[in-house]
């Protein structure tokens, strides 16, 4: 959430920022402005009768005490006035904070200055690319087929017990699944990432504080009863182990890292493109959170990239990294790099990570300050990475390892595997 005191003072600057998301934000920025002075002359002219109706008790008590009861009774009528004022005038404040929130919730993050101008993923920036594309065998298939060939991944299955987007993995598949889980959180814990295991279900406070409500709400699964909400990503959960939290400084970098099963509805995705695992309501993800200081937290950005990178490259599969432009960020975000895996045998791209700094903007939402060292508490940085999904990396494992004798695996994740190949 942007900050009202940022907004009032920058309304051009705001307006323009956003303009690169392609949002024309000037009459929402024109009603924040509006609705924020009001709630403060409100607010002022009630801390005036709260304050007045201080002094009048004051007095009252000394009036009473000199035995000029008269007067006394004249004053406590006014309290009485005063009180009624007072009550209306909060209730008019609680409304005024309320439509000012609901308003600022609906303002995505301000695009950083490095963020390309563009409205669809066609105009990201291509900003690395590494590793050979293989040079796959005649006959060569894509995932979902040789899922079926080797019996390690059963959709058909899943739709039985489920439906579509719900697989069950078998066998070597399950083997490889969890061998890839474990290899993703002993490269982020020997990075300095402490691991932890956190609820797969959140409640309202925790999906607004990282942003998740209400820009993603039909996306999220509900339980009304309970008023939760299934996890469509770790961050969620491990962002929120820090609402309301003041840190001192000398705490700060707070580096964690978790293994969780995501799900999200997917609502409106369909086609070839989300075929076999290239598109679940339920997968693997490990994730990496770091809260930062303000100054550090671009540095911070670069070395969760590199971080990144340096997996991909032990898994040697090609990728590249792309920079999002504007009409392609997430809401949340002030800067995001995706990465993205080659599939030979799809000959495509497929998205396995977003790695992003939100700067103050979940900060924000999740009043999630640092003491700095004047004892002045200040908002935090938040920034978040796949390190990595499953799903896309396991595809282009399965896709680019295949040979006619069947799919290697990776050497690092040999001594998980407890096997070499998948024939």
């Amino acid at each position: 959430m942007l900050q009202i005191a940022f907004i009032r003072e920058n309304q051009e600057k705001v307006i323009t920022a956003l303009a690169k998301r392609n949002i024309d934000a000037t009459s929402v920025v024109e009603e924040v402005v509006q609705l924020d002075e009001r709630r403060r002359a409100t607010q002022v002219e009630l801390d005036g009768i709260l304050s007045e109706s201080n002094k009048l008790s004051k007095d009252i008590g000394e009036l009473m005490k000199a035995g000029e009861k008269a007067k006394a009774a004249i004053l406590k009528e006014k309290t009485v006035l005063n009180k009624e004022k007072s009550r209306k005038l909060a209730e008019t404040a609680d409304v005024l904070a309320a439509a000012l929130l609901e308003k600022l919730y609906t303002l995505p993050n301000l695009p950083a200055d490095i963020v390309p101008n563009g409205k669809t993923p066609e105009e990201n920036l291509n900003v690395f690319e590494e590793g050979e594309i293989p040079v796959l065998h005649e006959g060569a298939q894509p995932h979902w087929e040789l899922v079926k060939k080797y019996d390690i991944i059963d959709f058909e299955l899943g739709v039985k017990i489920a439906g579509a987007g719900f697989p069950v993995y078998k066998g070597k598949g399950a083997k490889l699944q969890r061998a890839l889980i474990n290899y993703f959180l002993d490269k982020n814990t020997a990075a300095g990432y402490n691991e932890v295991q956190v609820p797969h279900m959140v409640n309202e406070a925790s999906a607004y504080g990282t942003g998740q409500l209400p820009d993603k709400e039909g996306q999220m699964y509900h339980d009304k009863t309970d008023d939760l909400y299934l996890i469509p990503t770790a961050e969620v959960p491990v962002t929120n182990l820090f609402r309301d939290v003041i840190l001192n400084e000398n705490e700060l970098p707070v580096l964690t890292t978790a293994y969780t099963p995501c799900f999200r509805r997917e609502a409106g995705s369909y086609g070839a493109h989300v075929r076999g695992l290239n598109r679940l309501h339920q997968f693997d993800k490990v994730e990496i959170v770091r809260v930062e200081h303000p100054d550090r937290s671009y540095e911070a950005l670069d070395g969760m990239v590199e971080h990144v990178k340096n997996i991909l490259r032990e898994l040697k599969l090609p990728y590249r990294i792309l920079r999002l432009c504007g009409g392609d960020m997430g809401f949340t975000a002030a800067l995001t790099y995706d990465f993205e895996v080659f599939s030979t045998a799809q000959d495509r791209w497929l998205e396995i990570s977003s790695v992003s700094n939100f700067e103050t903007f979940q900060a924000n939402r999740l009043k999630l300050r640092f003491k700095d060292k004047d004892g002045k508490n200040q908002l935090a940085h938040t920034l978040n990475g796949s390190s990595l999904a499953l799903p896309r990396v396991l595809a282009g494992i399965l896709e680019n390892y295949q040979t006619p004798e069947g799919i290697v695996i990776p050497e690092v994740l040999r001594p998980y595997c407890g096997f070499d190949s998948i024939n």
